[in-house]
């Protein structure tokens, strides 16, 4: 369903982001486009597609060219703001976030760190979990008590190294 949409690019979180985002943004409202839609038309993962529109991941040239043509918009005009020359931003903002749903992951990680922290431990070994090498998925669960969101981060382990 096609809907128009202006994005208020002087508010949080499109503030520090090149003004082609919200574009972008507006882009995928009217042609009435999901994330998940839009990974499929380029080959890429909903998260990832997502993560390029807050300025999160870098597109290399094949990107930016299947996301122009999904949204009709000109190659160049993409490519002038988040061509080669321009890099992600991968931090989250002010601490604690602010956001219900990022407060809620923020919180959660600050109520179970530990205990998932623990648990890699006795699993892996001494070592973390990579989020440069991990593949992130949201589901929905339906439960009769009301649906369930279903976080899967599939992440690399990489062990401390002992020199």
């Amino acid at each position: 369903m096609s809907q128009t949409a202006e994005i208020p690019s002087n508010n949080q979180p499109y503030a520090d982001l090149p003004p082609i985002i919200s574009k972008l943004f507006e882009a995928k409202a009217r042609k009435g486009l999901t994330f998940e839609d839009l990974a499929k038309t380029i080959g890429r993962d909903e998260i990832w597609v997502a993560a390029v529109f807050y300025g999160q991941a870098k597109m290399d040239p094949a990107d930016l060219d299947a996301l122009a043509q999904a949204l009709d918009i000109p190659t160049v005009a993409i490519q002038k703001q988040l061509g080669s020359h321009w890099w992600p931003n991968r931090g989250l903002g002010p601490m604690p976030p602010t956001d219900p749903v990022l407060y809620r992951l923020y919180e959660s990680v600050l109520v179970y760190g530990h205990a998932i922290k623990a648990v890699i431990h006795e699993k892996f070994g001494d070592g973390i979990m990579s989020m440069i090498d991990c593949k992130v998925n949201v589901t929905k669960k339906p439960d009769p008590k009301g649906d369930r969101v279903v976080l899967t981060f599939d992440g690399k382990f990489l062990p401390y190294a002992k020199w």
